[in-house]
C-alpha cells in the first residue's frame, strides 16, 4: 500500500534542501549560466548538506542507506532551484552509488569513505558515447581482458567534471555485456577533450573523454566476477531524470502562476482569462501526474519490486512533461517569456535536454 506521508526525517531533509535552493541555487543561476561556471562556494555548501553520505552505509564512512524515494523527494527540490548545478552536485554520485550497489567488499572500503569527507570529491563517470541512437546495453567502448589487466578502448562524450576528476567509472563491453571498470584519471592513455556545449544547462561541465588502450588491473572490474547489471543502474537514472523533471516543471509552473496573478492587461489580471487558466490547470495536471509516477517507480525500487517498467515510463512521460510545462509558462508570459530578464526560456532549454541524458545522471 502506497503512503503518501513523508516520515520525520524526509520532511526535515526535504526542507533543508529546499531552503539552500531557495537561497543560494536561485541566488546565482544565471550568473552560473552566462559564465558557464558554478560558484565553488555553492558547491561547498551543497556538499556540505550531506546528501550522498547520507545514502553510504556507516560501515564505509556514510550515516545512512540509499533511498531512491527519498532522493526523488529532494532532488525536486534542487531541480526547482537550477538544473545545470544541480546535475553538477549530482556528478560524484556517478561514482559513489554504483560503487555502493555493486563492488565488492573491498573496492567499497577502498573507495566509499573518499565521498564522506568534508570537501567536493574529484569523481566521475563516462557511459554516453557520440553515437546515434546510443544505448547503453550495446557499447563501442570494449574492455578486453589481456593477463592481469582490462584494456579499455573507446571514445565517450557528456562526461561531467572530467578536466578536474581524479577518478572515473567507465563502462564498456566486455564480451557482449555492458561492465564497469575504476580507472584513476592519471592512467596513460587518457586524453580529455573539447567541452560540450549544450542549449541549456551550461553551468554544467561535460566533456568528451578517450580513452585509449588504457590498461587497469582485473580488481578494478566494478563487483569483481559478479559485475553489474546495467539495466538496474539505468532504472535508477530514469527515476531521478523523472524526479529532476518535475523540479524543473514546478519551478516554471509556479512562477506562471505568480506572473498571471500579477500582469495586468485590460483591467484585469491575465489569470482571469479562460486560456490562461486552462493552460495552467493543464500544466498543473501534468506535473501532479508524472509527480505520482516517480514517486511509484522509486517505491518499487526501494522495494526491491521490478521497477525498470515503472521508471522507464515515468522517464518518457517526464520527457514530455517538461517541455509541456516550460513551454506553457513561456507562452503565459507572452513576449516577456522570450526575454533573458525573465527565467522561463532557460528552463524551457533546459528541459529540452532530458532526453539526452538516460544514463548520464544518477541520484
Amino acid at each position: 500500500m502506497y503512503s503518501f506521508d513523508m516520515t520525520s526525517e524526509q520532511k526535515m531533509l526535504v526542507e533543508t534542501v529546499r531552503r539552500f535552493a531557495e537561497k543560494n541555487l536561485r541566488n546565482v543561476y544565471r550568473e552560473a549560466e552566462e559564465s558557464k561556471h558554478v560558484p565553488q562556494n555553492v558547491v561547498q555548501m551543497g556538499w556540505e548538506i550531506g546528501l550522498l553520505p547520507g545514502a553510504i552505509d556507516a560501515q564505509y564512512g556514510g550515516y545512512g542507506e540509499y533511498s531512491a524515494l527519498t532522493s526523488a523527494l529532494y532532488l525536486e527540490e534542487l531541480a526547482w532551484g537550477d538544473l545545470g548545478i544541480t546535475l553538477h552536485l549530482l556528478t560524484p554520485n556517478l561514482f559513489a552509488l554504483p560503487v555502493a550497489q555493486f563492488g565488492s567488499d573491498k573496492q567499497k572500503e577502498q573507495y566509499l569513505e573518499k565521498f564522506c569527507d568534508e570537501k567536493f570529491p574529484k569523481a566521475s563517470a563516462a557511459l554516453v558515447e557520440p553515437v546515434v541512437q546510443f544505448d547503453p546495453a550495446e557499447l563501442k567502448t570494449t574492455a578486453v581482458k589481456e593477463g592481469d589487466n582490462f584494456v579499455i578502448s573507446g571514445k565517450k562524450t557528456y562526461v561531467p567534471l572530467a578536466d578536474k576528476a581524479e577518478l572515473f567509472l567507465v563502462y564498456a563491453d566486455e564480451g557482449g555485456t555492458t561492465q564497469a571498470y575504476i580507472v584513476p584519471a592519471d592512467t596513460p592513455g587518457i586524453k580529455v577533450g573539447k567541452r560540450v556545449k549544450l542549449m541549456g544547462m551550461q553551468a554544467l561541465e561535460l566533456f568528451e573523454v578517450e580513452f585509449e588502450n588504457v590498461a587497469v588491473p582485473k580488481a578494478n572490474r566494478l563487483g569483481g566476477l559478479k559485475g553489474i547489471r546495467i539495466q538496474k543502474l539505468l532504472t535508477l537514472s530514469r527515476i531521478t531524470l523523472a524526479a529532476l523533471a518535475v523540479g524543473q516543471a514546478r519551478a516554471a509552473y509556479e512562477y506562471a502562476v505568480e506572473y498571471a496573478k500579477t500582469r495586468v492587461a485590460f483591467g484585469e489580471p491575465i489569470a482571469h482569462r479562460q486560456s490562461i487558466a486552462f493552460l495552467l490547470a493543464n500544466m498543473r495536471i501534468e506535473l501532479e501526474g508524472t509527480r505520482l509516477m516517480v514517486w511509484e517507480a522509486a517505491y518499487k525500487y526501494d522495494s526491491d519490486e521490478d521497477a525498470s517498467k515503472a521508471a522507464y515510463l515515468a522517464k518518457q512521460y517526464a520527457d514530455k512533461m517538461v517541455l509541456e510545462v516550460t513551454d506553457g509558462a513561456v507562452q503565459v508570459l507572452g513576449g516577456h517569456g522570450y526575454v533573458r530578464d525573465h527565467p522561463v526560456e532557460l528552463w524551457l532549454r533546459n528541459g529540452r535536454g532530458f532526453a539526452t541524458l538516460d544514463g548520464a545522471v544518477i541520484g
